[in-house]
């Protein structure tokens, strides 16, 4: 369920788009991403630091997208979100000296501080990869070559969370293993 929650505005954004233009897909970009908000804090009772961090930047990128009639602001809200995950990841860990991942995800998982650490650079050259072909994308391509790509742009978070998962799963403590150390 909650995986149909995450995609359900990029996928409304696509068909406004091919229906109407960027502008109609915009206004249904902003108008899903606060409804998948709401959803989310109707599951969870709270929205994590992510969640409102996306839902300002599409408000304030669409916003300037149809106030200024100008596409190249919904362009790059992605090209931004991902760089300042990326940045976000990196100062925590290298200033602060705390893993945002392991703050966001350790109650679900339990897992080395190393493989935490791993993770976390991961993230981080993840979140610069796709900041860096979002971005290209969005410089160098049409509007609807780039619209392709975040549709289709989508097997790059699929294919990087699958890979995660096998990385981690090795690491993850089950009940069988706790009561029958090896």
């Amino acid at each position: 369920m909650k995986i149909l929650i995450d995609f359900f505005p990029i996928l409304l954004f696509f068909g406004a788009y091919r229906a109407y233009d960027i502008y109609m897909g915009t206004i249904v970009l902003m108008a899903a991403t606060v409804v998948q908000m709401g959803l989310i804090y109707g599951i969870d009772r709270k929205l994590h630091a992510l969640h409102k961090i996306t839902l300002a930047m599409v408000l304030i990128f669409g916003m300037f997208t149809l106030v200024l009639h100008d596409d190249r602001f919904i362009k790059w809200k992605p090209t931004v979100l991902y760089a300042a995950m990326a940045l976000g990841l990196a100062i925590a860990v290298w200033v602060s000296k705390k893993n945002f991942l392991k703050i966001l995800l350790g109650s679900q998982l339990t897992l080395p501080d190393r493989v935490w650490m791993h993770l976390n650079k991961l993230w981080m050259i993840y979140c610069v990869f796709m900041a860096a072909i979002n971005g290209y994308v969005a410089a160098f391509y049409s509007t609807d070559a780039w619209v392709n790509f975040k549709l289709w742009g989508y097997v790059f978070p699929i294919i990087f969370i699958v890979g995660q998962g096998f990385y981690i799963s090795r690491y993850l403590v089950t009940d069988d293993s706790q009561s029958n150390p090896p």
